[in-house]
């Protein structure tokens, strides 16, 4: 039978046979899922549709202490339901994908924000909300999925319904070395990638050309123009698009490029106020975060017209840096110097000084040993302020990042 899911890096193959004998095993069902193995996510996700019962998933680095913050005393009561049972019956691919097809409204999934600049917060959806912008249809049908994205937020969730209500086989490429990424692009045919910039800029530069992949999209973190071009080269058949996401709201916004701009039904229910993006509750799910009519995302944008409107993103809020009552965005910093030849990748944070109340710093991922920090620092010169310039310098074998696979900042 065609293929499910497949790990690379564990050496898990996974057809669409052993998950429905898998699922047809099952003895008892909790609705706290806390794996670090995509097979059972996906598997215990199935199995809470089929049994129209709420799933909450948690990252499975997740501590205790942190857990019981997050779900109460609610975790702490047995999880397990020995007379959930599945026994689905469903015995072909098709068959399990037209049940799915039919869930209704009572099914939910609650899943947590990445929690980089402190506690989590927990956002639930509905089965309709979740999945409002998968498509399916017979030109779909032929998809290979590379899944790039942790399986427990909200960018990994929309990827596997795409894949998963099409029948398209998922395999596993977040977490695996740039080598076996690309290996398994060419071993696997795979034809739809979705993952950060930071992920793409993993695989750069690259000897050789995959010209199976046809879909690349890009979402969670500014795209910059340089990683566009250059993946343009190694995948050169491929359509790049750039979405604008959030886990209290899915997928909004998409564009070939940076400029994005507001399809007509959303006209009234996204808007900008002091240059932050604001989202209508009704096309956010259900957050104790959502307490008025209009989410503020902490997500800046910087207008290009007004009508009709466009803009870019800017920065997160709360990831500007004071630097002696300058507001510095790491973003544009970042982005001038992955332009300095010799640079794969680099990260910009600030560090507190007495003086200044913050200074610039940089990690850098280098591709040219001969590149050193003064080399940087004069390229920029005649780039940036003096006071966006990073005081310090770090050359680094990889970024830190965070779980949903975007630059730490902090």
């Amino acid at each position: 039978m065609e293929l499910f899911y497949a790990d690379p890096g564990e050496g898990v193959i996974k057809n669409w046979g052993d998950l429905l004998a898998d699922l047809e095993q099952m003895n008892d069902y909790s609705p706290y899922c806390q794996e670090s193995d995509y097979y059972l996510i996906f598997k215990h996700i199935i199995a809470s549709l089929l049994l129209d019962r709420e799933i909450v998933l948690l990252d499975s680095d997740f501590s205790t202490e942190e857990t019981k913050r997050l779900l109460g005393d609610s975790i702490l009561v047995s999880n397990t339901d020995p007379s959930s049972c599945l026994r689905s019956n469903i015995q072909t691919k098709e068959a399990l994908l037209n049940r799915l097809k039919q869930i209704g409204p009572s099914w939910k999934i609650t899943l947590f924000t990445s929690g980089t600049t402190g506690l989590p917060k927990k956002v639930s959806h509905s089965f309709q909300s979740i999945t409002r912008f998968v498509n399916t249809s017979e030109k779909h049908r032929d998809n290979i999925w590379g899944y790039a994205y942790n399986p427990t937020h909200m960018a990994g969730i929309q990827v596997f319904f795409q894949a998963l209500l099409n029948g398209n086989p998922l395999i596993r490429l977040f977490g695996l070395p740039k080598d076996q990424i690309l290996q398994s692009i060419s071993d696997y045919s795979i034809s739809n990638i979705s993952a950060t910039p930071t992920f793409y800029r993993l695989l750069l530069p690259a000897n050789d050309r995959y010209p199976t992949v046809t879909r690349l999209t890009s979402g969670g973190e500014k795209f910059d123009e340089k990683t566009s071009v250059l993946l343009s080269q190694v995948f050169p058949n491929a359509k790049v698009t750039n979405v604008y996401a959030s886990t209290e709201a899915g997928t909004l916004l998409a564009a070939k490029g940076n400029e994005f701009s507001i399809k007509d039904e959303f006209v009234n229910l996204i808007k900008i106020e002091n240059n932050e993006l604001l989202i209508h509750k009704s096309l956010m799910g259900s957050s104790e975060a959502i307490n008025s009519d209009w989410y503020p995302t902490g997500d800046l944008v910087e207008i290009i017209s007004e009508n009709p409107v466009r803009f870019k993103f800017i920065s997160r809020k709360n990831e500007m840096i004071n630097v002696g009552g300058y507001k510095v965005n790491p973003t544009e910093v970042e982005e001038t110097i992955r332009e300095i030849n010799g640079v794969a990748d680099v990260r910009v944070f600030s560090k507190s000084n007495s003086v200044l109340g913050s200074i610039i710093c940089c990690e850098v991922v280098r591709t040219n040993p001969a590149l050193d920090e003064s080399n940087i620092r004069n390229q920029l010169q005649t780039k940036l302020q003096e006071f966006k310039i990073p005081r310090m310098v770090r050359f680094v074998e990889s970024l830190s990042t965070t779980r949903t696979g975007k630059i730490k900042r902090n």
